[in-house]
């Protein structure tokens, strides 16, 4: 039918119609597009294709259990993602695989030059295998934000907000072994070491207040000890030493290898064993030929002591009838003898005790004259006394003074004694 033999209601009804279904296409239009937008977004916030990306670059020994697109753990977290896998070529001996890959902001913060190194580690039961990065732990950032200058010692001071410029480089002495101040320090600072170490030209960053950067613009070099600026498209990536272990299949194999190796040490030692089994048995057969044969004796001793069952049957055996009687009147004659030693000792005793008796008596008797008679020890006294004039007068004595006389004894010989002379004969003796 056509529409020009509709109806001017039909046809009213129809426009509102197409034009309800205009709109509805549109906002079905407009909410996939929306939706499309919203997972773009999405995809792109979790993969961190809006963020900063810091390069890195290190060497593994092979490629196994890794592929370009797995992700970077940095301490349990994704932190970015691998983007080249490469062979080395093939007259370099030393490396075998190039392996480049990314970090995200804010993680790169945490990789620094000292401490900072890759890892490919096995990460399942087969050849799965991941790279993982550790935190630093001194030394300087890998990457800066901040824009760098290199300019003269002299202009140092011209430079606009001057207490805020950082160095962009080590700096050592004379000798070129010695650091003197490190990258990262204030200029303002440090500038009178500058002028006095003499040197003519120094890198320096901008850290002024808005003038750090979102992309980045210096990477550091190991070897020359400062920065340089960052290109994106020409500077090659930082270089992270790698520590890589083997895939678990490697590993499986190199056990297997081993348990072969160890098989006919194994075979051996189960020979040994059986043998040992054998010695065993035989050494068991040996015992219970042993214990038949010791049946014999066994029964000869339970026959032994089954008459240690009254009193002194062990004595009996041990000792015979005859020697009984005999200690026995051997004890006896020693018995008797000991008690004629001890009736001797007790009578020697008391005659010991009646003489000490009668010198206690003595003693006490002369104690109590000398206490009664007080006039006997100074007569005593005097008669020493006059004793001793009495012999002194006797040697005095003509009749008996010869008798008190001493011998001589040998004198010395006394020095010959000179004449007196005169001054003239004097004179004349002299030589």
């Amino acid at each position: 039918m056509a529409l020009q033999d509709l109806t001017p209601q039909l046809r009213t009804r129809l426009s509102r119609m197409e034009r309800a279904v205009g709109w509805f296409v549109i906002f079905a239009a407009a909410l996939l597009a929306f939706g499309f937008i919203y997972y773009v977004y999405n995809t792109a916030e979790r993969k961190g294709w809006f963020k900063t990306k810091a390069p890195y670059f290190t060497f593994v020994e092979t490629a196994n259990g890794i592929k370009e697109g797995d992700p970077v753990r940095l301490m349990g977290f994704d932190v970015g993602q691998i983007k080249k896998i490469e062979t080395m070529p093939g007259d370099d001996f030393e490396r075998n695989i190039y392996l480049e890959f990314e970090i995200k902001d804010p993680y790169y913060d945490y990789l620094w030059t000292e401490g900072s190194h890759a890892t490919v580690a096995s990460a399942g039961l087969l050849e799965k295998r991941v790279l993982e990065v550790t935190k630093g732990s001194g030394g300087h950032p890998i990457y800066e934000f901040y824009p760098l200058q290199k300019t003269t010692v002299a202009n140092l001071r011209t430079l606009p907000e001057f207490e805020k410029w950082l160095l962009a480089q080590d700096v050592y002495d004379s000798t070129g072994t010695n650091l003197v101040l490190a990258a990262e320090q204030g200029v303002s600072t440090n500038l009178a070491v500058l002028e006095r170490l003499g040197l003519k030209e120094v890198r320096v960053f901008d850290a002024r207040k808005g003038q750090r950067k979102k992309s980045i613009t210096a990477i550091w070099q190991d070897e020359k000890r400062w920065y340089e600026a960052y290109l994106a498209k020409t500077t090659k990536p930082y270089w992270l030493k790698s520590e890589e272990s083997p895939a678990v299949t490697e590993r499986l194999e190199n056990l297997i290898t081993d348990v072969e190796k160890a098989l006919p040490g194994i075979f051996a030692l189960t020979n040994q064993l059986a043998g040992a089994l054998s010695n065993t048995a035989s050494l068991a057969l040996n015992i219970s030929e042993v214990a038949i044969s010791a049946r014999l004796a066994i029964s000869n001793i339970a026959a032994a002591t089954a008459n240690l069952d009254h009193p002194g049957a062990l004595g009996e055996w041990l000792l015979p009838t005859n020697v009984n009687r005999q200690l026995e009147t051997t004890l006896a004659g020693a018995n008797a003898t000991l008690a004629t030693a001890n009736t001797n000792l007790t009578a020697l005793a008391e005659n010991l005790e009646r003489s000490l008796d009668n010198i206690a008596n003595l003693t006490s008797n002369l104690n109590s004259q000398v206490q009664s008679n007080t006039n006997l020890v100074s007569a005593i006294d005097q008669a020493i006394v006059h004793t001793d004039e009495l012999v002194q007068g006797l040697k005095h004595h003509w009749l008996l003074r010869s008798a008190f006389k001493t011998k001589p004894t040998n004198a010395a010989p006394t020095a010959p004694t000179q004449p007196l002379l005169s001054p003239k004969e004097k004179d004349k003796r002299k030589p």
